[in-house]
């Protein structure tokens, strides 16, 4: 089974968070949410998510993929040294990186969009150094998925069940969703 770690943090945007768990978890890939401080995290606006473990207590390596949601906390994901090793580590095994929203920004702090085509939401795109920057809803540019913002968080999410899962699951999810 393919895995999957999200990051959760104070000020996590939750319609890109929860869709993103919800999609992928449909599309039968085992997604763990990790708090990068307490268990219980409040989002952006004001939702409360009991995160499945603290971020200390998942080995990231073990993972497939990364995917950071973003938000008004993304600062948080930027500032935590222990997401850029883990960003870092996957972008070197060739294992997919994927962010949305002003998240992307923290996939360029760390270094991994310096060659890549990459979106973002508008207010982080002087934040990013990037081969290219698009304002498509989703890129994907090798083993790196970015997205614009919480309107694009199904286009988002479906393009990773389709790269984890594959073209045939990600196209059944989308109809029995209506998207």
């Amino acid at each position: 089974m393919r895995t999957v770690l999200v990051p959760l943090f104070e000020g996590f945007e939750e319609i890109e968070a929860i869709t993103i768990i919800d999609v992928l978890r449909r599309a039968g890939v085992d997604v763990t949410t990790a708090s990068l401080a307490a268990q219980t995290v409040i989002g952006a606006h004001a939702i409360a998510i009991i995160a499945d473990k603290l971020l200390e207590q998942v080995d990231a390596s073990q993972f497939d993929a990364i995917v950071l949601a973003g938000g008004a906390g993304t600062f948080r994901l930027r500032e935590d040294s222990r997401i850029t090793k883990i960003l870092i580590a996957h972008a070197a095994a060739n294992k997919l990186v994927a962010a949305i929203c002003a998240a992307p920004s923290v996939l360029s702090a760390a270094g991994l969009l310096k060659d890549k085509r990459a979106t973002s939401y508008p207010s982080v795109k002087d934040q990013m150094q990037v081969a290219e920057y698009l304002t498509i809803p989703v890129v994907v540019d090798g083993n790196v998925v970015t997205s614009r913002g919480a309107g694009t968080a199904m286009a988002f999410a479906l393009k990773l069940a389709e790269i984890l899962q594959g073209e045939a699951i990600a196209n059944q999810l989308a109809i029995d969703m209506i998207v």
